[in-house]
């Protein structure tokens, strides 16, 4: 993906993020998650921590861009089964949400675990 492509999506509001979110996971089968050193996953609260939730990027490129400059920080991929069978029931036991595609702008679609599941679900159910 060109650096120009990768603005443009960058740029769309969150419920569009979370549509192309949806399409791109169904076709390429795997999520993106940043990781530090100690191979422990970003999870972010919010500024009232009411909210926790693990990010998670359509491709590689979305999660670097994220960071960019940042923290220490690396994407990591985990697979649509790893994530279905381990991740869903994990995150759901911890209580944390997922945080659907961050935008450089921290606007983000925030959602259950199994809520994103049966989407992913739905839209793989048109492939």
């Amino acid at each position: 993906m060109s650096g120009e492509d990768l603005n443009q999506v960058m740029e769309m509001d969150g419920e569009e993020r979370y549509d192309y979110f949806l399409s791109q996971v169904a076709e390429e089968r795997e999520i993106w998650i940043l990781v530090n050193g100690e191979s422990q996953f970003l999870k972010i609260a919010s500024d009232d921590g009411d909210v926790e939730y693990l990010p998670v990027w359509p491709a590689s490129g979305f999660a670097a861009e994220y960071v960019n400059g940042g923290e220490e920080l690396t994407p990591r991929s985990i697979s649509l089964p790893d994530f279905f069978r381990k991740w869903v029931p994990g995150l759901t036991r911890d209580g944390l949400d997922v945080g659907v595609f961050p935008g450089l702008d921290k606007t983000v679609w925030i959602t259950e675990p199994a809520e994103l599941k049966q989407d992913l679900q739905d839209v793989m159910s048109d492939f």
